[in-house]
């Protein structure tokens, strides 16, 4: 079992920075620190899109929305998942998820769950 605690959204002034956290945590026999982590968001009346993800050798990857203002990491040591967001523009604004990868021994990794959706809101 893999569960996780997410914090960070709130409400700022466009050009502002915020920085969520996905914390997860695993049930004995779960791996964790090999496996992607990612970041995904959903406006109202729009589909749920990729914002970025960190591969579990930590290559990173970016929508093109979001170069170079967000940068995603991870803390093997805490099983958590950070997304830095600066320079935040309206159109950032969304419920952002955590989305997470576990295994166990000799398998291979799989989605373990969706986090609950942190609500950000850039006004202007």
């Amino acid at each position: 079992q893999v569960q996780l605690v997410e914090s960070g959204g709130g409400s700022v002034q466009a050009g502002g920075s915020l920085l969520l956290s996905c914390a997860a945590s695993a049930a004995s026999g779960y791996i964790l620190s090999d496996c992607g982590m990612g970041w995904y968001r959903q406006a109202p009346g729009k589909a749920r899109e990729w914002v970025s993800s960190v591969s579990g050798v930590g290559t990173t990857t970016y929508a093109d929305s979001v170069k170079g203002r967000f940068t995603i990491s991870r803390d093997n040591s805490k099983n958590t998942l950070y997304l830095q967001m600066n320079s935040l523009k309206t159109e950032d604004t969304a419920i952002y998820y955590c989305q997470v990868s576990s295994r166990r021994r000799a398998t291979s990794c799989v989605v373990a769950l969706w986090g609950q959706g942190t609500q950000v809101t850039v006004s202007s």
